[in-house]
């Protein structure tokens, strides 16, 4: 039986891998829950799937969950994750939301845990030394994020140096065919309508600026050990095709599906192995012919450009961008800031950024920090 320990189990994606695990109990035993402040899903969950830990955010909510259930270790902050991931089980799923999600997977991965991955800020921040640390320790980096998934498939029992081109699709978010001067009068409640996908607000704001695209170009270098200029991104409005690979012969592999998140899940949990799903499958004869791919707008979602820019540069650059950007997201959230001084604000202060290089798990950290507070002193 595999043991699964789940950061971020009352999010999105946590609780689609407890559905998981809850249709293939025989396989899956959970080992670990987190949450920060959804402590009343999270008590289901400890009672539903009896965990041996559990990490909380605040300190007096660890006290009152060690005093209900006296037999579990409950852990709470930043310290508590990390103890969490050197934990013993056999896959740690990572669904933390955001720059939180950096430190903890370091440490797993320094202890050998196998990953499944659904933190973009791991690889997009982190990717140079946390991508060191799985090939010095022999880790699984199994990648969760559809598009990920998707592409380490059709990778999956070819020769990967005859590889010419990653396709990496995106949706193209509520606003694709939007001019700059549309996207200037977005409200929030328009883009937090996505139209093909269940997300959380953050990563559903990335995916309307198409920042989460961008993100995704840098963690596929990483993933896959190739340079940005054989990574393209192909807007898909369908979200059918999740990625392709083409490779030298111009033969172009691509991976469909329906757009449930359960199904990557659920790869990652069984890999090497397919877990039988009970998911509604993706009707082929239902789509037809109605799949189309065009590219970007890069004039009016910069952020892809930027995202671009800051993997071919290197150093901090990339830990500059997603700092930014959270910080950024979380005032549009907060409806302090228009939707377009998000990207317009990113981009002053990738402008600004003065690199570092050769890096370590301080200087990423540091980076991310200086980010947000250029982003206070510029939207004060």
């Amino acid at each position: 039986m595999k043991k699964i320990a789940i950061l971020g189990s009352t999010g999105s994606i946590g609780t689609q891998a407890l559905d998981i695990i809850y249709r293939n109990r025989s396989q899956f035993k959970v080992s670990v829950l987190s949450c920060a402040k959804n402590i009343e899903l999270l008590c289901s969950q400890i009672e539903e799937f009896q965990p041996e830990m559990v990490v909380v955010d605040k300190e007096e909510d660890a006290l009152r969950l060690q005093k209900k259930y006296g037999s579990i270790e409950v852990l709470y902050g930043l310290d508590g994750l990390i103890t969490a991931a050197e934990s013993p089980y056999d896959l740690l799923l990572n669904s933390l939301v955001g720059m939180l999600g950096l430190v903890p997977t370091y440490h797993a991965v320094c202890k050998g845990r196998d990953i499944a991955l659904a933190n973009k800020e791991t690889l997009v921040a982190g990717g140079e030394i946390v991508m060191a640390q799985v090939i010095k320790n022999k880790v699984q980096m199994l990648p969760v994020d559809s598009e990920h998934s998707a592409i380490f498939q059709c990778l999956e029992g070819n020769k990967h140096h005859q590889l010419k081109k990653i396709y990496l699709t995106a949706s193209g978010g509520p606003f694709r065919g939007y001019s700059l001067n549309q996207l200037e009068r977005v409200t929030l409640e328009q883009a937090l309508k996505h139209p093909n996908w269940n997300m959380g607000s953050k990563i559903t704001i990335d995916s309307a600026t198409m920042m989460n695209k961008g993100l995704e170009v840098i963690e596929a270098k990483w993933l896959f050990d190739v340079p940005v200029s054989k990574i393209e991104v192909a807007v898909h409005p369908q979200s059918v095709v999740h990625s392709m690979v083409e490779y030298m012969d111009n033969s172009i592999i691509a991976q469909l599906g329906a757009p449930d998140m359960r199904v990557p899940i659920s790869y990652a949990f069984g890999y090497p192995d397919r877990l039988q799903n009970a998911f509604e499958p993706l009707d082929l004869f239902g789509v037809g012919s109605n799949l189309t791919f065009e590219k970007p707008d890069l004039k009016v979602f910069k952020t892809i450009s930027m995202a671009y820019e800051a993997a071919e540069k290197g150093g901090t650059y990339s830990a500059v961008l997603n700092g930014a950007n959270e910080a950024l997201v979380q005032l549009f959230l907060e409806k302090k800031i228009k939707f377009t001084d998000i990207q317009n604000n990113i981009e002053r202060i990738m402008n600004a950024h003065v690199p570092t290089y050769n890096l370590g798990l301080e200087d990423i950290l540091k980076a991310d920090r200086t980010a947000r507070r250029m982003v206070y002193e510029l939207v004060k």
